[in-house]
């Protein structure tokens, strides 16, 4: 079972019951602009007032944005260009079209649902987002600030809620989640942590990290996001990549331009309909003896071609032909010198 961690500071109620711990809680000095007068704080602000790491505005901004933070408002407006993005990717890069899309909306309507944002643990004055990458750029883009909330958050905590928040929103495609996953296993995260991320069980995740692993990186790099296709097809596409030598087959053509020119979900139909189409014309064609016995199964798959022989059928006859391998090779030599 995926272990729970709380983000969120303790309740009026559970600061109630330890008040007196709260009267002697000794001063904190100010996480702003690196003042040293010390403020006043409740201890049930714990995480919260250390969250705001140091931003280069007045000591009157400063005093604000605190005291929203004490008065339990955490929404704040800070500059883009003080926000670094997550140290683990979770999405592919969007289309010109959707991020345009998107940024309209955003100058149409405004910024609706804040960002979260952590402090970067070794950078002063700078940030690091959460969740909110698109609505983070549409600020960048629009030149205008983001609102945010502001925590302080361990990794473990900030993968977290940038997976759940993910695992929410219906255009987090299925190769977008194993990609995550996989990432946050190659940091050395805990299938426990990762699993609280996804909110999903072990055998999903697995299922999740697997695909993403068998799939050759430079392969989803070229396809995309794919958000038609699930689990199922991408399966699919993993077993067909691990057929004779299809995985050399799709990274070369994945380089092909006329590839790269279509949209995502169609470049993931073009891919499996290539790798389907030299599977069936590797399919074994069986040989059959003027008799009528069928002696051999023939197969070729590009420059390679395979003799297949069933002693069930005619026993015996595989050992005959390869004793005679170089009789026949002499022949062919024989037949057809080199130029």
């Amino acid at each position: 079972m995926a272990r729970k961690i709380n983000f969120d500071p303790p309740t009026a109620d559970a600061s109630a019951q330890g008040a007196e711990v709260h009267e002697a809680a000794p001063q904190r000095s100010r996480p702003l602009l690196g003042l040293e007068r010390p403020i006043k704080q409740s201890s049930a602000l714990g995480a919260i007032s250390q969250s705001l790491g140091g931003i280069s505005e007045k000591v009157k901004r400063a005093e604000e944005i605190e005291q929203k933070l004490i008065e339990g408002q955490v929404i704040v407006e800070l500059d883009p260009a003080l926000i670094d993005d997550s140290f683990v990717p979770d999405r592919m890069e969007a289309t010109k079209e959707q991020n345009l899309a998107f940024r309209e909306l955003i100058r149409e309507h405004g910024q609706n649902v804040p960002i979260l944002v952590r402090p970067k643990p070794n950078g002063a004055e700078r940030y690091e987002v959460a969740f909110g990458h698109r609505r983070l750029r549409a600020a960048r883009e629009l030149g205008i600030k983001v609102r945010a909330v502001v925590r302080s958050l361990t990794d473990e905590q900030l993968v977290i809620a940038q997976g759940q928040e993910n695992s929410g929103r219906t255009d987090l495609t299925f190769i977008e989640r194993a990609r995550f996953a996989a990432r946050l296993e190659d940091r050395k995260f805990s299938r426990e942590i990762i699993m609280a991320s996804l909110n999903v069980d072990k055998a999903a995740l697995s299922r999740l990290i697997a695909i993403a692993t068998r799939v050759p990186a430079p392969v989803i790099d070229a396809i995309g996001p794919a958000p038609a296709f699930g689990r199922v097809r991408w399966q699919e596409l993993t077993d067909l990549l691990e057929r004779d030598n299809n995985r050399a087959r799709a990274l070369e053509i994945v380089k092909v331009s006329t590839f790269r020119a279509l949209d995502t979900d169609k470049r993931f139909e073009t891919l499996a309909d290539g790798l389907r189409e030299k599977t069936s014309r590797a399919r074994a064609e069986t040989w059959a003896a003027k008799d009528g016995t069928h002696a051999a199964k023939v197969s070729r798959a590009g420059k390679k071609l395979t003799l297949i022989f069933d002693d069930r059928v005619a026993p015996r006859f595989g050992d005959f032909v390869r004793e005679r391998l170089q009789v026949l090779y002499d022949e062919f030599k024989a037949a057809d010198p080199p130029a």
